[in-house]
């Protein structure tokens, strides 16, 4: 099921300060983001529920230590599921 991704302003400000700080994982999250469109429950991504303050939102892995954190959700005016991206790091900047 292809579904859209939508970036919030945070997470755009986050993933280019992200990435100027390492450019190899830029390919590598954007084959992500890909794969997030394609299925988002891909095995590989390794997509989980999340816990805590974070109750609600899912997490994948885009590489050892990179994590993007978002949110299913359905959109008002098609009523399909979006993507809705909230913020990428490292293991412990997103927890």
């Amino acid at each position: 099921m292809n579904r859209k991704l939508v970036l919030t302003p945070k997470f755009k400000r986050i993933f280019r300060k992200f990435v100027r700080h390492n450019r190899k994982l830029q390919k590598r999250i954007e084959e992500t983001l890909k794969q997030m469109e394609t299925d988002v429950f891909s095995s590989h991504l390794g997509t989980h529920k999340l816990e805590g303050e974070l109750l609600g939102l899912y997490a994948c892995s885009c590489g050892y230590d990179c994590r993007i954190v978002f949110s299913v959700e359905k959109d008002k005016e098609t009523d399909k599921e979006i993507i809705v991206l909230i913020s990428i790091g490292t293991h412990n900047e997103v927890y």
